[in-house]
């Protein structure tokens, strides 16, 4: 299978129907398995929110309480109760005070594990993720970025605990797998753990998040 579109100014590059209708929906058992499985595997998946979507390329996997880089680190709370709970949900939360950042929970129900979601492939709906983002320059900077994805997409936290393989917030994949190669990076933004590899990316995609603001 060819590659879905490159990122491009083009306001509608794949309408939504098409999109739909060459990917199938996830279900529970795409969700409830390891950690960095899960990560490496939603790379080429679409995440689609009412009347935008795009194709993920960009991830990172928080492993739980031995990971102290990630939420669960601290144990269960009112903020993290959805990490610990059933697989294929939205862990949504803000952070420094302006950015909405969209997990999505693994591993079996009663085992903490989630993957950020750090870039996405406009794909559907770029008009409207223009207007979102205030965004003026090229699609490749609509999405990439943790908070800048969840803001072109209007993800969030009303989003906490929502399924993922049904509703208005789905994560689907392509009928005919994209032909791609996967690169592992240390994560990047955090304190803790800084060293471990746990950041994949699909290797050489435009739409990758940088360090330098755009």
């Amino acid at each position: 299978m060819k590659r879905p579109p490159d990122c491009s100014p083009s306001l509608e590059p794949v309408p939504l129907k098409r999109l739909i209708r060459n990917t199938e929906a996830t279900d529970q058992a795409f969700f409830e398995r390891p950690t960095v499985d899960l990560a490496r595997d939603l790379l080429s998946c679409v995440l689609v929110h009412g009347d935008t979507a795009g194709m993920i390329v960009e991830t990172e996997a928080y492993l739980g309480e031995g990971d102290l880089a990630s939420h669960s680190s601290r144990g269960l709370t009112e903020r993290t109760k959805v990490i610990f709970g059933p697989p294929g949900r939205a862990y949504v939360y803000f952070i420094y005070g302006m950015h909405e950042c969209l997990n999505v929970v693994a591993e079996p129900e009663g085992r903490a594990g989630c993957v950020l979601i750090r870039a996405i492939e406009p794909l559907s709906g770029l008009a409207r993720m223009y207007e979102r983002r205030h965004w003026k320059g090229p699609a490749t900077g609509l999405g990439n970025g943790p908070g800048k994805l969840t803001q072109a997409l209007a993800i969030t936290r009303a989003q906490y605990g929502a399924r993922l393989d049904k509703g208005e917030l789905t994560i689907r994949r392509w009928r005919e797998t994209p032909d791609f190669s996967i690169e592992a990076t240390p994560r990047m933004g955090i304190s803790e753990c800084t060293d471990w590899p746990l950041r994949f990316i699909w290797a050489g995609h435009p739409c990758l998040s940088k360090r330098s603001r755009q």
